[in-house]
C-alpha cells in the first residue's frame, strides 16, 4: 500500500484533497455569483432610489465598512479560530443578506443592508483564501488560480442572470433570492468537506492545566516589508477590479447602452477574467509570480487607456476584458506569496493581504464617482489605468516563495 507524506494511503490522501478542493472552491463560485448577480442589477437598483453617480458612489461604502470590522476582527484572531467557522458563518449569511439589500428603496435602507452584508463578506473573502492557500499546500504545485477562476465563473454566472432579469424586467430581489436558493443547496453539499487553517493560541496560558506544552513556534510576525509591498499591490488591484464591477455598467449605459448592455459590459469582463484564471497557473509556472504581476499590469493599462481614449460601447467592452485578462491573476499571485511568507502564518499573512486591500474598497467608489461628477465617468476611470502602472514598478521588487508541500 503507498503512503503519503502524512503517513495515510494515498488513495485516502488525493480523495481527501480533491474533497477539500471542491468544497473551497464551492465558495468562491457562491461568492462571485451572488457579487456578480449584484453588480449586474446595480443600474436597476441605482434607478429604484433614483440617485446620481456621486450618491451612489457614497451610499455603496456601507459594504466596505462592513468588511473592515470584519477583518479587524479576524486579522487579530483567526489564527486562534481558524478559517473554516468564520467562512461557514459568512457564506450564510451572504445567501440571506444579498436579496435582501436589492429589496431597499431608500438609501438609509440600502446603506443598513450593505454594511451587514459587507460583514459577512469579510467573514468569508479572506478565511476562504487562507483555506485555498492551505489546499495549495496539500498540492504542493500553483493552484491558488483555479479557486480565482470559480469565483470569476460565479461571477460570470451571476451577470449571465442578470442580462436574462433585466431583459425579462425582473426585479432584482427576485433574481437573487432565487439564485441563493439554488447556491445554498450546493454549499451544503460540499461544506462538511471544508478544511481548516492552523490554530495557534495566543498566549501560553490558554493550555488546558495538565497538558504537554507544544513544540515551541516562532513567533508570529505580522506587518513584514513583503507582506507591505504585496497589500499595496493587492490595494491596487482591488481598486481596479472594484472599479470595473461597480461601474463597467454604468458607464457602457452612459454611452448609449441600454440596461441590458450595460450587463455585457460586466460580463465581459467576468469573462475574460475567468479565462486568464483558468490558464493562469500554467502561465505562471514558465514566466514565474514576478514576470507575471509586471505582465498582467500592462495588459490593463494599455487595454483599459486604448478604450477610454476611444470611447465607445465597442471599446468599452474590449477595455474592460482588457482589465479582467490582467487583473485576474494578480490576487491569487499576492496570496500565494503572502500565505508561504516566512515567520507569517498563513491564515494571518493572508487576512492581513484582506485588511491591506480593504482601503481599496472604501476609497475606489467614492473616488471614482467623486471624479466622475468632475470630469465625467470616462475621464474618472482613468483611476483603473494609473493604478495598474503602479502595479508594474512596484512588482519589481516582489520576492518570490515556492509554496511547500
Amino acid at each position: 500500500m503507498t503512503l503519503s507524506a502524512t503517513g495515510t494511503p494515498a488513495s485516502v490522501d488525493l480523495r481527501r484533497r480533491r474533497r477539500s478542493r471542491l468544497a473551497v472552491s464551492m465558495l468562491f463560485v457562491l461568492s462571485g455569483a451572488l457579487m456578480g448577480g449584484w453588480a449586474g442589477r446595480i443600474p436597476s437598483v441605482r434607478d429604484q432610489l433614483g440617485v446620481s453617480d456621486g450618491e451612489w458612489g457614497l451610499i455603496v461604502l456601507g459594504g466596505p465598512i462592513g468588511v473592515l470590522l470584519s477583518l479587524l476582527v479576524l486579522a487579530r484572531v483567526i489564527t486562534r479560530t481558524g478559517s473554516r467557522l468564520p467562512s461557514i458563518v459568512g457564506a450564510a449569511g451572504m445567501l440571506v443578506l444579498t436579496p435582501v439589500a436589492a429589496l431597499a428603496t431608500t438609501p438609509a435602507a440600502l446603506i443598513a443592508c450593505l454594511l451587514i452584508l459587507g460583514l459577512a463578506q469579510g467573514l468569508l473573502f479572506g478565511p476562504m483564501n487562507a483555506l485555498a492557500v492551505e489546499v495549495e499546500r496539500g498540492y504542493g504545485r500553483s493552484i491558488l488560480s483555479s479557486f480565482h477562476f470559480w469565483y470569476s465563473g460565479g461571477q460570470f454566472l451571476g451577470g449571465v442572470l442578470g442580462v436574462l432579469a433585466g431583459v425579462l424586467r425582473l426585479a432584482p430581489a427576485v433574481q437573487l433570492a432565487a439564485s441563493s436558493l439554488l447556491l445554498a443547496g450546493l454549499y451544503l453539499a460540499t461544506a462538511r468537506f471544508l478544511p481548516d487553517t492552523e490554530r495557534r493560541a495566543s498566549a501560553p496560558g490558554l493550555a488546558e492545566p495538565g497538558s504537554v506544552p507544544p513544540d515551541p513556534q516562532p513567533a508570529v510576525r505580522g506587518w513584514t516589508p513583503q507582506i507591505v509591498l504585496l497589500a499595496a499591490i493587492g490595494f491596487l488591484s482591488s481598486i481596479n477590479e472594484g472599479g470595473s464591477v461597480q461601474w463597467s455598467a454604468l458607464y457602457t449605459v452612459s454611452l448609449g447602452g441600454g440596461i441590458a448592455l450595460g450587463s455585457v459590459s460586466l460580463v465581459c469582463y467576468s469573462l475574460s477574467i475567468a479565462v486568464v484564471r483558468l490558464v493562469g497557473d500554467r502561465i505562471i509556472e514558465v514566466v514565474g509570480r514576478r514576470r507575471f504581476l509586471q505582465l498582467s499590469a500592462a495588459v490593463s493599462a494599455v487595454g483599459m487607456g486604448i478604450a477610454l481614449s476611444v470611447g465607445t460601447v465597442p471599446a468599452a467592452l474590449i477595455g474592460f476584458a482588457c482589465v479582467g485578462i490582467g487583473s485576474g491573476c494578480i490576487v491569487p499571485v499576492v496570496m500565494t506569496l503572502a500565505g508561504n511568507q516566512p515567520s507569517v502564518p498563513s491564515a494571518k499573512a493572508v487576512a492581513l493581504i484582506s485588511l491591506g486591500e480593504w482601503p481599496a474598497f472604501l476609497l475606489g467608489p467614492p473616488l471614482i464617482g467623486g471624479l466622475a461628477e468632475l470630469f465625467g465617468l470616462r475621464g474618472a476611470l482613468g483611476v483603473i489605468v494609473l493604478g495598474a502602472l503602479l502595479i508594474l514598478v512596484l512588482a519589481m521588487f516582489v520576492r518570490e516563495h515556492t509554496p511547500a508541500r
